[in-house]
């Protein structure tokens, strides 16, 4: 454990995780394709920021009631001027030199923050919201490999968006990813650090392409077996034989229907992409089945 004045940070090991899922059917595209995360060892807040905290580490004084209570009032540019300040600071020097390269101070990236859940460095508290470092994403295409943040890469008003976990109101082991505001601040959205190591090789990142028409042949093949030929057969094994040819039309388009929705909730599974799938962020000829 490594303490910075009145914070506390929780040392979570080297590991590999896999985010996402490979549930094939449509209602999952957002979480798809899963993919493979090799984390090198970070520390973590092991509680929410709290007014206290900020107080301590800007050095200055708080009366407030609440000051020991999560604070909910800091945007996203609040808590990067927070850690610039405490990267100034000489417990943060002292740190550096004492671990080997060059570390940050920041908000979690989303793989690091699940890492850290699954690892029990902190406890999850109901109805809470907390900040990540990514930005936010319709899907996986494009998310790091190696734990640092996905930057945010959007135009228009989702540029000014961030990526949050949003922790169930009364069940704490269900929780979400969101986005929230990141230059305003929400109630209910709080803020924990993480202490990580700057990578300065080159990123590895999901493939932003995807494998069109491996998904539509899976399509296609699938809609035939689920829906169009289940279409046909029923009016033929119940003796309804013409209606089967007179009729061919609603026929087909009722298996198209029934194709479509049981693409929404199954196909097969998709392959996860591991992390020596990738071979560089700049290689446009990666591309994965979605």
């Amino acid at each position: 454990m490594v303490r910075f004045g009145s914070i506390d940070f929780q040392e979570v090991a080297s590991d590999t995780l896999v985010l996402g899922t490979n549930k094939g059917g449509w209602i999952y595209s957002s979480q798809r394709p899963a993919y493979e995360v090799r984390l090198p060892a970070f520390f973590i807040m092991n509680e929410l920021l709290t007014r206290a905290d900020v107080a301590a580490a800007l050095q200055a004084q708080t009366q407030s009631a609440e000051a020991d209570l999560p604070m909910d009032d800091l945007t996203a540019n609040d808590v990067e001027e927070l850690c610039q300040a405490m990267m100034e600071s000489s417990e943060f020097k002292t740190f550096c030199n004492e671990h080997e390269g060059s570390w940050e101070l920041r908000l979690p990236s989303e793989s690091e923050w699940y890492l850290a859940q699954r690892e029990g460095a902190f406890a999850l508290r109901v109805g809470t919201n907390e900040r990540l470092a990514d930005g936010p994403a319709s899907n996986n295409r494009g998310a790091m490999m190696d734990g640092r943040p996905r930057p945010n890469e959007f135009i228009g008003p989702a540029s000014s968006q961030s990526a949050v976990m949003a922790i169930h109101p009364r069940n704490a082991t269900v929780f979400a990813k969101g986005t929230v505001p990141s230059q305003r601040p929400l109630p209910g959205v709080y803020a924990r650090l993480v202490l990580s190591p700057i990578r300065t090789s080159s990123a590895k990142r999901v493939p932003s392409t995807t494998d069109t028409w491996a998904n539509i042949r899976s399509e296609l093949l699938w809609t035939t077996i689920l829906g169009i030929v289940p279409s046909f057969a029923i009016p033929i094994a119940r003796g309804m034989g013409a209606y089967a040819i007179d009729g061919w039309f609603n026929l087909f388009f009722g298996g198209l229907c029934a194709g479509f929705i049981t693409g929404a909730i199954w196909r097969p599974k998709r392959p996860t992409l591991r992390y020596e799938d990738v071979h560089s962020l700049e290689d446009a000829s990666d591309s994965v089945s979605q």
